[in-house]
């Protein structure tokens, strides 16, 4: 199995609440600033490819409402997207993720809405280990699967708050076959301050005022955040010898060496120029199935070796 536990990246600033993750990834709290060229190496590995299922295990107390969120979301990164998405949308953002492929003889995956998994009454207790995410996980399909394993909001996970907010990896290789696996967490009662920022009021540094969440849901919509990287995550570097920057152990990928950027002219602290909805004031900047409004983090484009915000 690939591990997706590491060491905190880099160490926190005072002035800012960055969220990024190390993969095979984890979002975190980090410091970072890249004013050189981003280089996302490619190191050979393989990469998924064709048609892939995004399933997804539900552990713990979820509304509908919440599962509608992460759901649509998901459905937006879809082939088969059930309605149009109007510009700027998580498919033209999920299309950054397309060009690492065009260096690898690998064909970009059509992700494809899988099965959900309920599991409410927290059948492994509510506090779980990295090897009970990995149980969790295969709970959905055994191969050319993304299976997505999210927490709710009064389960403890190794590592959760104190070094990440989510996580990739991968099963081991067996005659089933081999998934790869997704788990976010919902920071709202743990730790809102670090893995729901912009949305909460910031843990650490400046304190300006948190803004408005676009499902009206401070923890379900820091979770899309951090599903966001970690989707990026999986797709570009799956298994670890994928594409990322500086070394395997805690290494920078797509949306993690673009920390805490999500418009044009972030800056720690500052989430970026975003799109405000004027009935209800939420902030945003990119619009998904189903009429839903999303935060995407800006990722590296692998043309210009620089982060990419969406408008």
């Amino acid at each position: 199995m690939a591990s997706s536990s590491s060491t905190i990246a880099a160490t926190l600033v005072v002035c800012a609440l960055l969220l990024c993750q190390t993969c095979l990834a984890t979002r975190k709290l980090t410091a970072l600033v890249q004013e050189q060229p981003i280089t996302m190496k490619y190191h050979k590995g393989a990469l998924l490819s064709g048609r892939i299922a995004v399933n997804l295990v539900w552990y713990g107390n979820f509304s509908a409402s919440q599962r509608a969120v992460i759901t649509d979301f998901l459905s937006s990164l879809s082939t088969t997207a059930p309605s149009p998405q109007p510009e700027p949308s998580v498919a033209t953002w999920f299309k950054t993720a397309q060009k690492y492929y065009s260096t690898s003889k690998a064909r970009f995956p059509a992700l494809t809405m899988g099965a959900h998994v309920l599991d409410s009454s927290c059948s492994l207790g509510k506090r779980l280990r990295e090897k009970d995410l990995v149980k969790l996980a295969s709970r959905g399909s055994p191969s050319r699967a993304i299976n997505v394993v999210l927490t709710a909001d009064d389960v403890a996970v190794d590592g959760f708050c104190s070094s990440r907010c989510g996580s990739h990896g991968a099963s081991p290789r067996s005659r089933a076959g081999r998934f790869a696996y997704v788990w976010v967490g919902n920071p709202a009662t743990q730790c809102a301050g670090q893995c729901a920022w912009p949305y909460h009021q910031p843990q650490y540094g400046p304190q300006a005022a948190p803004l408005t969440p676009p499902n009206g849901d401070v923890g379900v919509d820091g979770m899309v955040v951090s599903l966001a990287s970690m989707v990026v995550g999986t797709v570009t570097n799956p298994f670890g010898n994928g594409f990322f920057q500086g070394p395997a152990e805690a290494p920078l990928e797509a949306a993690t060496a673009c920390a805490g950027v999500y418009g044009k002219g972030a800056y720690p602290g500052y989430a970026g120029s975003l799109l405000v909805d004027p009935t209800t004031g939420a902030s945003y900047n990119a619009n998904g199935a189903n009429g839903r409004k999303y935060l995407v983090p800006a990722l590296v484009d692998p043309d210009t070796s620089a982060c990419s915000t969406l408008g």
